[in-house]
């Protein structure tokens, strides 16, 4: 709807102050406030629980893999944790624990990847101000290149000698 040729300024000042408080009193503000209630008190380890289960595309190793992420790294630390006192000092501190723990860096790059699906989950749902993840430096975890013998070169190998039973003599 498009209105024009207001009498006044006062007029034209007056309709949009009440377009404006219209749009703040939209349920819109309401449902978004009725998630921060219900969500921002959540512990941690409830909500991840529930976007566990919304994670219908993975596989069965895929979900293993997640659990174990969840049940060895993340919910011990932060599973207590309520879902609206995240922001990126918890996410720098979370990271900080993994290294002082000696947490491999390929274990830390998926615990935070995971953190960091579970906290934008909560941010889309309108939880954080500011996404909590925005501005931390992920974990780098490169790998070394794997160069797979070629059969030429593995000539000297001899498999390991077997007993009468089957086992290596080794």
């Amino acid at each position: 709807m498009e209105e024009s040729g207001f009498a006044s300024q006062d007029k034209a000042i007056a309709r949009l102050t009440e377009i404006n408080n219209a749009k703040k009193a939209a349920p819109r503000g309401q449902a978004k406030a009725d998630r921060i209630a219900r969500y921002g008190s959540m512990r941690f380890a409830e909500y991840a629980t529930r976007w566990k289960a919304g994670q219908r595309d993975l596989g069965p190793a895929s979900v293993a893999h997640l659990e174990s992420l969840l049940n060895i790294h993340l919910l011990p630390l932060l599973g207590s944790r309520r879902m609206n006192t995240f922001d990126h000092k918890v996410v720098e501190g979370f990271l900080q624990i993994l290294e002082r723990n000696d947490v491999g860096l390929a274990a830390q790059a998926n615990a935070f990847d995971t953190l960091k699906a579970i906290l934008l989950d909560a941010n889309r749902l309108g939880l954080f101000d500011d996404n909590p993840v925005a501005g931390v430096k992920p974990p780098q975890y490169d790998p070394q290149r794997v160069v797979i013998p070629s059969p030429g070169s593995c000539g000297s190998y001899a498999p390991p000698a077997t007993t009468a039973s089957g086992w290596s003599a080794i």
